[in-house]
């Protein structure tokens, strides 16, 4: 999913105009059994397959449950599903367990997953997270816009338990994305109006929709019909929007805020002596990179990719890691992120990645050679989401390694650079990343990079690599898909797609009023499983 983060640049002036976000009120909870933590307000409406940032995501994957849900170390496991049975991984037959329900009351069928998928699919309804069903039969007719079809040939509806799914060809990771939010099923209710649906959703997963304060909270109550493999352990939690991390990590040490998945920078030096054993560190799947779509000038065609090269050279990521983020952050050697199975650091064309001031000046000259340079280097980025010092450091270091000038472009909110991003304006670079969704390097390059995905920031599109994703998709064993996708990389590498910054290393904490509160694979917490 986008990453998304919020933190203290906005603070101020927001603070100032809202009560409701200083720290005691935002912190606080009429019921102290409920879990409040660290959330931000969602892009979209919370529809699973329009929802592709964190903050939306970590709502909707409390509300709705799916065919299979993947555990703090993203192993996948049975939920809604009975039985999927494929002979061959191109052709599967999937049963559900008897008894599941909406909140509503109404049945969780088969047509409520196909419905949906379907739903997600349509070119003309706009869905971010439509790449995640490139794999299945007759997804081009109905993702085209306009469509060339409603329903997508591959699935078909058997009985109220059963149905079937074609894909285009055998594929290694299908089975291992149906836990993943796209492939959540919806009610016949959300049809009617999706947009009003997704203003208070109704789902079968392990908590209800409560309340939706916008800008300020969102609450969620254990679902008592929930009957999966991941109950709420709590009695509920609260999504508090705080617009400072400074201003959250201050409630998580006051005891005001029971869990917090982003230490701010100012604290990353003393967090874990200030928390002691409540303090969380570990790797996770979330990489950080710098786009450019190809309407920019100087940035289409040979000496795009020869500016593209040059700027990643130009940048010290080592440097920038150890004295912003502490060692919180590790240089990206690759397009997806350093803890999924499969990452090589070594792919043909990684060097690019390294820190090469020689380097990097000899292929901006040779870009100059095709048009002189004009103009300067923008990186567009949102202020409350706490890049500033690293935007600025990056600008610094292909300033002074190039000598061009180069700036960090903020940009008030998460919501107005992506509303730029998405409509294919903001007509100069910007920070944007991944937040693992499943444990699959799959999903990192498919949802960035693959042709025609909705969430293909950098409208890049190559023919080649998107036969060697389908080519790694069919492969008969894991490694030989590795092998496929390394030389997927090598493609993007020739072409610098974009540029990866970072990888990270999650900090996060507890309060003193939680027993536990663990991390998961991917970075966020493991939110059924936090109690106090």
């Amino acid at each position: 999913m986008r990453i998304r983060t919020l933190t203290a640049l906005a603070a101020a002036a927001l603070l100032a105009i809202s009560p409701a976000l200083t720290s005691c009120s935002t912190g606080g909870s009429g019921d102290a059994t409920i879990v409040t933590v660290n959330g931000g307000e969602p892009q979209n409406p919370l529809i699973p397959t329009d929802t592709n940032e964190n903050m939306g995501g970590r709502v909707v994957d409390r509300l709705f449950a799916g065919l299979e849900y993947y555990d703090a170390s993203g192993t996948p496991h049975d939920e809604v599903a009975q039985s999927i049975d494929s002979p061959d991984r191109q052709h599967y037959t999937i049963v559900l367990k008897p008894g599941w329900t909406f909140t509503d009351g109404t049945a969780v069928t088969a047509k409520s997953f196909v419905d949906a998928w379907n739903y997600g699919a349509l070119g003309s309804n706009g869905q971010l997270q439509n790449w995640a069903f490139a794999t299945i039969a007759g997804y081009d007719d109905v993702s085209a816009n306009p469509p060339r079809a409603q329903t997508m040939s591959g699935l078909k509806v058997v009985d109220d338990r059963t149905f079937t799914v074609d894909l285009k060809q055998p594929s290694i990771d299908f089975r291992l994305q149906l836990g993943f939010a796209p492939f959540y099923p919806l009610p016949d209710v959300a049809f009617k109006d999706m947009k009003a649906f997704g203003a208070a959703p109704i789902g079968n997963g392990p908590y209800t929709f409560g309340d939706w304060q916008h800008n300020v909270r969102i609450d969620l109550t254990p679902n008592p019909g929930y009957h999966g493999g991941r109950p709420a352990r709590n009695k509920g939690l609260r999504f508090v929007m705080y617009q400072s991390y400074d201003t959250a990590y201050a409630d998580l040490q006051a005891g005001n805020l029971d869990a917090l998945d982003v230490i701010p920078d100012s604290a990353l030096a003393t967090y874990k002596q200030d928390l002691g054993d409540r303090a969380i560190s570990k790797p996770i799947a979330y990489s950080q990179h710098i786009g450019v779509q190809p309407t920019v000038p100087h940035f289409a065609g040979p000496e795009g990719v020869l500016r593209r090269k040059a700027i990643s050279l130009a940048i010290n990521r080592d440097q920038i890691a150890a004295n912003i983020f502490h060692g919180t952050r590790v240089p990206s050697r690759d397009f997806t992120a350093f803890t999924l199975p499969g990452f090589r650091g070594d792919l043909p064309g990684a060097d690019v990645l390294k820190y090469n001031p020689d380097e990097a000046r000899r292929l901006w000259a040779q870009a100059n050679a095709l048009s002189p340079w004009s103009g300067s280097y923008q990186i567009a980025y949102n202020s409350d989401g706490g890049h500033q010092a690293w935007i600025e450091a990056v600008a610094n270091s292909v300033k002074n390694t190039l000598g061009i000038e180069a700036v960090g472009a903020p940009y008030p909110t998460f919501k107005n650079i992506r509303d730029e991003i998405t409509a294919k304006t903001i007509g100069k670079a910007f920070r944007y990343g991944w937040q693992g969704d499943y444990l699959s390097m799959f999903e990192f390059l498919t949802s960035m990079y693959l042709s025609g995905s909705q969430t293909d920031d950098i409208q890049y599109s190559n023919p080649e690599f998107d036969k060697l994703l389908f080519e790694a998709q069919a492969a008969a064993t894991p490694e030989q898909a590795y092998d496929t996708l390394a030389r997927a990389q090598t493609v993007l590498f020739q072409d610098m797609a974009d540029i990866p910054i970072f990888d990270y290393d999650v900090a996060a904490g507890r309060s003193d009023k939680v027993k536990r509160a663990d991390v998961t694979w991917c970075g966020l917490f493991d939110f059924e499983n936090i109690e106090k």
